[in-house]
């Protein structure tokens, strides 16, 4: 596992709610299909376009990603700064059943290696209803998150919004909103063991 793609991944993830879904699933996909280049060159440059600013923590994920596949330094130094993320302008609920879509990515996370929880909501709010996918575990985490990307595209999803967050430790602010607010679609058995 590479640590340049992990630490992209899980900048990522903290970027959800605060970049367009359109440009994370985009970004997402390529990491997922080795577009490293594509992300060293986008990422740094949509963060300044949509005034995002990263915490210490996600410049230094920033700077162990892109920095490693040559974004450009001073790209990299004018990002803004933040203290903490953005408030959170959405709200989560929990859809009434899983449908087609839902259950090929059910399909795709039960067979994955390491996947101990599959949950979905809806999101509502600011940029119109949006599914959203909350995986725990996982090998290969921007892989997985790209597989799932693709099933549903498949489905007729433009924009899909997974999140493949490790199956410990505290999510962010966004990531905890749309647990409280999901569905379980599946959990590991074997997880419940050890817990």
């Amino acid at each position: 596992m590479s640590a340049a793609d992990q630490a992209c991944h899980d900048l990522l993830v903290r970027l959800a709610g605060r970049l367009p879904d359109d440009l994370l699933w985009r970004m997402r996909d390529w990491l997922a299909d080795s577009g490293r280049s594509a992300l060293a060159a986008t990422l740094p440059r949509e963060l300044l376009r949509h005034r995002v600013g990263l915490t210490d923590d996600e410049r230094d994920m920033l700077a162990a990603a892109a920095g490693e596949w040559g974004a450009s330094r001073r790209l990299l130094d004018a990002v803004l700064p933040a203290h903490t993320p953005d408030d959170l302008l959405v709200a989560f609920e929990a859809p009434d059943g899983p449908d087609q879509a839902a259950l090929s990515v059910l399909a795709v996370v039960r067979g994955h290696p390491g996947c101990v929880e599959l949950r979905h909501a809806w999101r509502t709010g600011g940029r119109g209803r949006q599914r959203v996918v909350i995986v725990s575990g996982g090998e290969r985490p921007w892989v997985l998150a790209g597989t799932l990307q693709r099933v549903l595209r498949a489905h007729g999803d433009r924009t899909p919004c997974v999140e493949v967050l490790p199956p410990h430790g505290e999510p962010p602010a966004y990531h905890q909103a749309a647990i409280i607010g999901s569905a379980s679609l599946w959990h590991c058995p074997s997880a419940l063991v050890g817990a």
